[in-house]
């Protein structure tokens, strides 16, 4: 798995994170191949933003230096920035957009699973709309745009769950013929906006999913 380059300057990377790349170390010494260590390969001044779930491809943002790393933190830190998911649910949705609110924290007896708490839980608000309907290997699916406003782990395959349409592929959320249904998690990171770390100008990637 090569890294895709879409954009590179001195200052920040825009890359494309594989399905099944971790985007940084894990614990143990097979967990150490990861998105940030290729990318220090090509790019020893590369420096981790935010991150993406090993099991969810798409664009990533990476600084070059410590003042953007600062900037670009910042943007994810006050929701300056826009993120859009691309992603194939199980069944059909009776509305054709919506929106899940539900407050998350880690399940702590079946972790690495996230769990909806209305007493303990972070805040997570998550916005939906649908693109087309589907069919993998016979089963209704739909194509969905999912909008995270927060960045909770596992934040859109936990409320695709709750919305009762679980995310095709998914190992945690989905069970039975719709996890069997493909052998990778289908949802992608396909749409990036942000502002440049220093010319402050709004720039805008896409990635269109491979599924």
């Amino acid at each position: 798995m090569q890294l895709h380059c879409h954009y590179e300057d001195s200052e920040m990377l825009i890359l494309e994170k594989p399905q099944g790349l971790l985007s940084v170390p894990g614990r143990g010494e097979d967990k150490q191949d990861c998105l940030w260590v290729r990318a220090q390969q090509l790019w020893p001044d590369a420096l981790i933003v935010h991150r993406l779930d090993c099991a969810t491809s798409g664009l990533m943002v990476l600084a070059r230096s410590k003042e953007s790393h600062r900037a670009l933190s910042i943007q994810f830190q006050d929701r300056k920035n826009f993120k859009r998911y691309q992603a194939i649910i199980a069944g059909k949705p009776n509305r054709r957009s919506g929106s899940q609110h539900e407050p998350m924290r880690c399940d702590w007896d079946r972790r690495p699973l996230q769990m909806v708490d209305y007493q303990q839980g972070k805040a997570a608000t998550t916005f939906w709309d649908t693109l087309s309907d589907e069919s993998i290997a016979g089963l209704e699916c739909t194509r969905v745009s999912l909008y995270p406003i927060t960045g909770r782990s596992h934040q859109l395959r936990l409320h695709m769950q709750v919305l009762g349409h679980p995310i095709i592929g998914d190992n945690l959320y989905a069970e039975g013929e719709y996890l069997r249904a493909c052998d990778r998690l289908l949802l992608h990171a396909d749409l990036l906006e942000l502002f440049h770390p220093t010319t402050g100008e709004r720039m805008s990637f896409a990635s269109p999913p491979a599924f």
